[in-house]
């Protein structure tokens, strides 16, 4: 009886899930992560990328399982967070230390494989007593393709996909003029994307040594071949002159005996090369070192500066003898509404050395060179952040005056403690206690602080003779952008080693701020 008195509520509550509305919308959201899990999974399982395929897998069944089962109730809500987090946060950081210790930038951009076959593509000519073919150029997905007629049959292949057959493609003649899922460039489009048609290589087969085929005029292709001979059981490569070119693996490239090198390498790991380079390597240790340390003082001096002035406008605009409070806090607030790199670019104009308003109309006509000369132009950066940054403590530190008890000031009045007194010895240590975590983490945003450095001044002015466009006001999130993006040889090895530096400074500071905050927390 027993048991069949519990069993009823279950199957009730079963019954009842089918005709809540919920239940069905719920549905319908599994069915459509299902079907975006599997796609994924299938696309990761044609392009032989495990690791996304593991990883998919493995969250769809775990979704699968916690949204349908009523226990998990928690992961129901912690679920998606921990989803991203992996995504966003874990991946991220796993991937910039891995490539850290990798050679990975121009020239390193691709495993071994690729490499062979792109050196090959990069020293082609032309193969005698092949035929020529009208050849259309497509864009899929972005992508420029050619598809040509060979023996009857439409081919169709793009720099990743050699030719393969294309049986829906329409043909007209000797010319494709048509396919499903792919749009045909007329003259003017092909005309805008030259260099992309010229420079594709489309290979004939799978084996790099079939040749591949090319157009130097957008309406015939031919088929070329590479001036290099590659010996895959003796991983060499042989040009027309005999000269032998052997793999390298530890640097990744092929090499000669003479030292010269074929082009692209390949990826491979390094070890603490990247590591090493920063503080061995002429050319970046020094401005390396001089942007550590102008990185501590902009840190340390946006911190103290916004604090004090902000601190100062709060202890002022507190005290109710003040007439107009509520106006004036509201325009202290304004610079802090307003976009951080709009301002930043504003003042780049106003600081401008021929036209700024700064230098023409402020102090009539001057020539100072507020933003090309090095140490005026840190000096800027300071008091551009101080202006961007001040409204923020002001806000903080209102707030924290006003939660101090007023009868500490009124019992220091009392004893006879001066202003300055009871400022000192009541006021600011209670308000150090609420704000010193937040003046940590203002320093850690100001160690980082890119868009201002970037807007401003650009890192500028720059070292001489240094790899990457890398100057004087750089802090080392901006010199690491710069090695990264803007030299003319991308180092992405070098810039996440640099990183990597940078996320244990910063956490080192911050964990040695949090212990001293602690001592704070003994006045209460």
């Amino acid at each position: 009886m027993s048991s069949t008195s519990t069993e009823t509520p279950r199957r009730v509550s079963h019954a009842r899930d089918f005709t809540r509305p919920g239940f069905y919308v719920k549905l319908v959201l599994m069915m459509l992560v299902n079907a975006f899990g599997l796609y994924g999974i299938m696309a990761s399982f044609g392009q032989e990328k495990w690791a996304l395929l593991a990883f998919l897998a493995v969250t769809l069944v775990v979704v699968d399982f916690v949204y349908f089962s009523k226990r998990a109730i928690p992961a129901k809500y912690l679920l998606p967070g921990l989803i991203f987090l992996i995504l966003f946060q874990v991946y991220v950081m796993a991937n910039t230390a891995y490539v850290a210790f990798t050679n990975y930038g121009d020239g390193h951009n691709d495993a071994k494989g690729p490499a062979i076959t792109q050196i090959m593509k990069t020293a082609d000519r032309r193969v005698e007593g092949t035929s020529t073919f009208p050849v259309t150029v497509l864009d899929r997905n972005g992508e420029i393709a050619f598809a040509i007629v060979e023996d009857g049959e439409p081919r169709i292949g793009d720099a990743e996909t050699p030719l393969e057959s294309a049986g829906n493609a329409v043909v007209d003649g000797e010319r494709v003029v048509e396919v499903p899922g792919a749009d045909v460039l007329n003259l003017g489009q092909i005309q805008q994307r030259q260099k992309e048609v010229l420079d594709l290589r489309v290979s004939m087969t799978d084996d790099p040594n079939d040749g591949w085929l090319r157009t130097d005029n957008a309406t015939m292709a031919f088929v070329a071949k590479s001036l290099l001979t590659y010996d895959a059981q003796a991983d060499t490569f042989t040009n027309q002159d005999g000269k032998v070119f052997h793999a390298d693996g530890e640097r990744g490239l092929f090499v000669a005996e003479d030292g010269s090198t074929l082009t692209p390498g390949w990826k491979v790991v390094v070890g603490f090369e990247n590591f090493q380079r920063m503080f061995t390597d002429s050319r970046l240790s020094g401005p390396f070192m001089s942007s550590l340390v102008w990185t501590f003082a902009f840190a340390i001096l946006s911190v103290l500066t916004t604090f004090a002035l902000g601190l100062i406008l709060a202890v002022v605009f507190n005290d109710p003898r003040v007439k107009g409070r509520t106006f004036y806090r509201a325009m202290f607030i304004l610079p802090y509404a307003f976009p951080g790199f709009l301002a930043a670019l504003v003042w780049r104009g106003l600081l401008n050395r021929d036209f700024g308003f700064i230098n023409q109309v402020l102090l009539g006509g001057v020539d100072v060179n507020w933003l090309g000369d090095g140490n005026l132009a840190k000096l800027s950066i300071i008091l551009v952040n101080l202006w961007l940054g001040f409204p923020y403590m002001f806000l903080v530190t209102t707030g924290a005056l006003q939660s101090i008890p007023g009868e500490l000031t009124e019992a220091a009045v009392v004893d006879g403690a001066g202003p300055l007194r009871r400022f000192f010895s009541i006021t600011l240590p209670l308000l150090l206690v609420s704000v010193a975590p937040l003046l940590i983490s203002s320093f850690a945003f100001n160690f980082n602080n890119f868009s201002l450095i970037f807007m401003l001044t650009g890192g500028g002015p720059n070292y001489p003779g240094t790899p990457a466009p890398i100057g004087e006001t750089d802090i080392l999130i901006s010199m690491v952008y710069a090695i990264a993006f803007e030299g003319g040889n991308k180092q992405y090895g070098l810039a996440a080693a640099m990183s990597i530096t940078i996320f244990f400074v910063v956490g080192l500071v911050s964990w040695l701020g949090f212990r001293q905050t602690r001592k704070l927390e003994e006045i209460m």
